[in-house]
């Protein structure tokens, strides 16, 4: 357990990330280890596919690694990869812990090490000394608890404001469930969508998000979020992010989804943004691997500050406005099955920190709760892999069943979809699409590299490979290029059909729905107080994100997540400085 500075962030799969002398021990490293000193090539298996790391040693000791390959999230794996170099140097072995947050990517990256150690003669396998913890100052202005992209902005912009800011995450990565998120960020009005000649606007940004939610949430929230949409992207992008393609994910009535160039992963991009922004910044300090377990209250009921596990320790740390930024509860199936018993045992898209941590801590000091049975489940999820995103149907992909027929609109809501999907033969169905929309979609080819995508040269050959027979597949893939050369889907009302599936080769991917977002949380104002139950703002207090309920109503709309976090993650930070005269 550590103090992170925010890592150097990896735009490509070749990165090197190299660790020696700054490596901060604890006690001296163990001495039974011996090595045939040089450098030494190991490769193991990550989320995204082969890890490779080049080791290069002493006689006794481990002096530097560095990943030359790698298919992890960006920002996660080189996260992970950081914080695991520094214990494998500190204990002179790759017997350590894996990385909170990142088990598969570190299991992949120590394995990986432990090939070059063998192959330099190693044999051992003794723990040996840890990194120190540092320990937080006794105060700062502002506290944020999370890292995702809620708490980066509010950090951002907190520290912008004047405050001195201590982020507090208890994962040991920073980026939270902002590192899952594909598809894109909603704005409308943007310079983006101008350029391109698309025609949006704040107001039918609302009624899309009203309508989607079933009118359920807070139309003044809503108002916020989409009045306030486009500068969050360009806030965003005048940090050096990357939103220039401009796609459409279900719900919406116009393209609004901006993500990088080519369709790639959006979450990355904004943590990797924000988080090179918060490094920058002297006034902002991030712990990981940092639990806070309880909020501190005055004599007048204001926020004072927060309790935080770190290290075996527990520190008491004062602060004059607190930001929760801990996400929903997605990954905590009993806290889920609670509200909807039909959830239990249900798989989850979210990151294992998103547990609901952030609400228990507001309810504890008088929070009111709101939405708390809202839960959507998500489409498209690779049965025990990864969240397919709805940018792949957005593209041009069709839903199958097992008997290679369509069933849906494949751009209804995410909770008409998942029902829909749910109705099927084994509760699964197969996202359909061709070589035009792999093609123009960058993400698409992380699901290559991880095996889950099939391919055929034909519709015939690849209905073979999903039980379907050759004859209904192809019938299904011609009916619907018809219908775009038509112009018109008779059969389920698709309204964009961007584009005909008639470029070989074919691909398909097995999906089911999982537990993806709680639209539930915290109750706040349009200034982000958290609101008590008595209907007060509890001093102090500040909340951003999915900790939060009120902003999505009975169903989120894609790409509303991500304009929620930054937009009110700013509004947080913003707002925390203000009430405590910066």
């Amino acid at each position: 357990m550590r103090t992170s500075s925010f890592l150097r962030l990896r735009r490509g799969l070749s990165a090197i990330i190299v660790f020696a002398a700054l490596v901060v021990l604890a006690g001296c490293a163990t001495g039974s280890a011996s090595y045939e000193p040089g450098t030494y090539i190991g490769v193991g298996k990550g989320h995204g596919g082969d890890l490779k790391v080049a080791v290069t040693v002493s006689e006794r000791a481990i002096l530097k690694i560095e990943v030359l390959a790698a298919g992890e999230t960006a920002v996660l794996g080189d996260s992970a990869f950081e914080e695991l170099s520094r214990r494998v140097i500190a204990a002179n072995s790759a017997d350590v812990d894996v990385v909170a947050g990142a088990s598969e990517s570190s299991e992949g990256f120590l394995a990986a090490v432990r090939g070059a150690l063998a192959a330099a003669g190693f044999k051992g396998g003794a723990r040996g000394a840890k990194v120190a913890v540092r320990a937080p100052a006794k105060a700062y202005d502002v506290i944020v608890v999370g890292s995702g992209g809620a708490g980066l902005s509010a950090a951002n912009a907190a520290a912008a404001a004047g405050a001195k800011v201590a982020v507090f995450e208890k994962m040991g990565v920073i980026g939270g469930n902002t590192l899952r998120a594909t598809g894109g960020i909603n704005a409308a009005g943007t310079k983006r969508q101008i350029a391109v000649g698309i025609s949006d606007s704040p107001e039918l940004f609302y009624k899309d998000t009203m309508k989607g939610g079933y009118d359920k949430n807070d139309p003044a929230l809503v108002r916020v979020l989409a009045e306030r949409s486009a500068s969050s992207v360009e806030w965003l992008e005048s940090m050096g992010g990357d939103l220039s393609d401009v796609g459409r994910l279900a719900g919406a009535s116009v393209n609004r989804a901006h993500r990088p160039q080519g369709g790639g992963k959006v979450g990355p991009e904004i943590v990797k943004t924000l988080a090179g922004a918060a490094q920058k910044e002297s006034r902002i300090v991030t712990f990981t691997d940092a639990r806070v377990t309880a909020l501190s209250m005055d004599k007048r009921g204001a926020v004072s500050g927060v309790a935080v596990a770190m290290g075996g320790r527990e520190y008491k740390v004062a602060a004059k406005a607190v930001v929760l930024a801990t996400g929903g509860f997605g990954a905590n199936n009993e806290m889920a099955a609670s509200y909807i018993p039909g959830l239990k045992g249900f798989a989850t898209t979210n990151q294992p920190g998103a547990t609901g941590d952030g609400i228990k801590l507001a309810e504890a000091v008088g929070a009111a709760l709101v939405d708390m049975k809202e839960i959507q489940t998500h489409p498209t999820y690779a049965p025990g892999k990864e969240m397919i995103t709805e940018a792949v149907r957005g593209n041009g992909a069709i839903l199958v069943n097992k008997s290679g027929r369509r069933f849906c609109n494949e751009l209804s809501t995410r909770d008409v979809v998942s029902a829909a999907i749910l109705a099927q033969e084994g509760k699964s169905a197969y996202l359909v699409f061709d070589d035009s929309v792999r093609k123009s979609l960058k993400a698409i080819e992380d699901y290559v590299k991880m095996g889950i995508v099939l391919e055929a040269s034909s519709p015939a050959e690849l209905a073979g490979k999903i039980g379907a027979t050759p004859e209904a597949l192809t019938a299904t893939i011609n009916r619907y290029n018809g219908f775009v050369d038509a112009k018109t889907d008779a059969d389920f009302a698709r309204a964009d059909l961007p584009r005909a599936l008639a470029v070989g080769p074919y691909y398909a991917i097995e999906v089911t729905p999982a537990i993806h977002h709680t639209m539930g949380g915290v109750k706040i104002d349009t200034a982000t107080r958290v609101i008590s139950a008595k209907g007060e703002p509890i001093p102090g207090l500040f909340a951003a994100g999915e900790v939060t309920g009120g902003v999505h109503g009975g169903n989120r709309l894609g790409g509303n997540a991500l304009a929620d976090i930054v937009t009110f993650g700013r509004i947080a930070g913003t707002n925390a400085a203000s009430y405590i005269g910066r």
